[in-house]
């Protein structure tokens, strides 16, 4: 027995159908990832107005992670049991909302319950997500509709940083958290109209009634379910650390100003693009030229764990378009390896689960990220610096694939 749920594909799972899907769920992907890190970019600016010091900052962010991570618990079961059509509007629209009430924060608690509101709301988008492809679409398309997806969330932390420090410096950075949060209301009017006629393949009512917390005991019984927890918490702090933190090394190590790091940035960024593309395609190449659905996911994913080595050269490096290529690279490898875990959740875990394990997987991730962003705040203002979190960064994918390795099934050659 390999493991792997082999579902089919749904009848209406036409070209233009999936292509409407991967369009709307890339364009919230934009959105979610802008939402995210416009605090990192504008950290600056509302340092000086505010008075944040580096502790203040990484317990803010801290904050949004622990207030994911505790969400994770159940959202999962929410997106389940409502189903594709509701939970990605209902993610969206209370995300941008939220995102937006930014703007009226004055002081450091403010900020803290503004970014608790927004991990909160953001909790519902990866399950939301994740659910929408692997009921939508066969395992051979699912990484590469994946690695698209996954890749409008670094166009997102690409058009941040050039966008958003012009709209700061000209009109104020509370208007710049007004812009983001109005754009996905829109883009939740937008889902609401296209999907009108959505009918879900697997309904709600396939969710058990086993209550929470049988639910949740059932599937902690299983290696699979802490498989993919153990991997998720490796691999997510290294994204958490290069999405809220990466803005300040360039400032800190090399000077550079909010207005001048939008170039760096979008190069590091850009390359997260390709390693989403690229991951996905890989590992769906393979699964259609006969490769088993594990083995696919697995020799993309070990790949990755090589490339990302890139991270541990970037703790000795002083030049600055060198650190960013090596962090670029890096974010290569990172995004090659999340867009095939993601896609492994859809392969190995029960359709009517697969919401809630996402979800699980994303409260193991977050929490970890939780303590990364705030251990370096700590860290640096103690007068530390990067190296020892860059080193753990590049070790951590090697030891997310042994985790899989050792929990999940053996991939057998073919997966027919």
């Amino acid at each position: 027995m390999s493991g792997v749920i082999e579902a089919a594909e749904p009848a209406d799972d036409r070209a233009a159908y999936r292509s409407k899907l991967v369009l709307l769920l890339s364009l919230a992907g934009l959105i979610n990832y802008a939402d995210r890190q416009i605090i990192a970019i504008l950290k600056p600016l509302i340092e000086h107005s505010v008075g944040w010091t580096d502790a203040t900052y990484g317990t803010i962010v801290a904050a949004f992670q622990l207030a994911t991570a505790i969400s994770c618990l159940f959202v999962g079961e929410i997106v389940d049991r409502i189903g594709v059509k509701w939970a990605n509007p209902l993610s969206v629209g209370s995300f941008s909302v939220i995102s937006a009430a930014h703007a009226l924060a004055r002081t450091t608690a403010q900020f803290v319950i503004a970014r608790t509101g927004l991990g909160v709301t953001e909790a519902l988008a990866a399950p939301a997500i994740i659910k929408t492809v692997g009921e939508c679409f066969a395992p051979e398309r699912r990484a590469r509709a994946l690695g698209v997806i996954i890749a409008s969330n670094s166009l997102g932390a690409i058009l941040t940083p050039l966008i958003v420090p012009a709209v700061a410096v000209g009109v104020g950075w509370r208007t710049a958290f007004v812009v983001v949060g109005g754009i996905g209301i829109a883009w939740t009017v937008a889902w609401l109209l296209a999907m009108r006629g959505f009918k879900s393949s697997t309904m709600p009512k396939a969710v058990p009634k086993s209550g929470w917390h049988g639910r949740y005991a059932a599937l902690l019984r299983q290696r699979r379910t802490w498989a993919i927890l153990g991997a998720k918490a490796l691999i997510d702090q290294v994204w958490w650390l290069l999405l809220f933190w990466t803005p300040d090394l360039l400032h800190r190590q090399f000077g550079l100003s909010v207005e001048s790091m939008g170039v760096p940035l979008a190069a590091i960024y850009a390359a997260a693009i390709a390693g989403s593309v690229c991951g996905g395609w890989a590992s769906s190449r393979l699964i259609s030229g006969g490769m088993s659905i594990l083995a696919g996911r697995y020799a993309v994913m070990m790949a990755c764990a090589v490339i990302a080595m890139s991270l541990w050269g970037a703790t000795d490096v002083h030049a600055l378009w060198y650190v960013v290529a090596l962090l670029a690279i890096g974010i290569v490898a990172h995004q090659g390896f999340s867009v095939n875990l993601f896609a492994l959740i859809t392969d190995v875990i029960e359709p009517n689960l697969v919401g809630t394990v996402t979800s699980l997987g994303a409260l193991t991730g977050n929490l970890a990220g939780m303590a990364v962003v705030w251990l370096i705040g700590v860290h640096l203002s103690a007068g530390g610096h990067y190296a020892p979190f860059l080193i753990f960064a590049a070790l951590s994918f090697p030891l997310a694939l042994l985790c899989l390795r050792l929990l999940l099934p053996a991939p057998t050659r073919t997966c027919r």
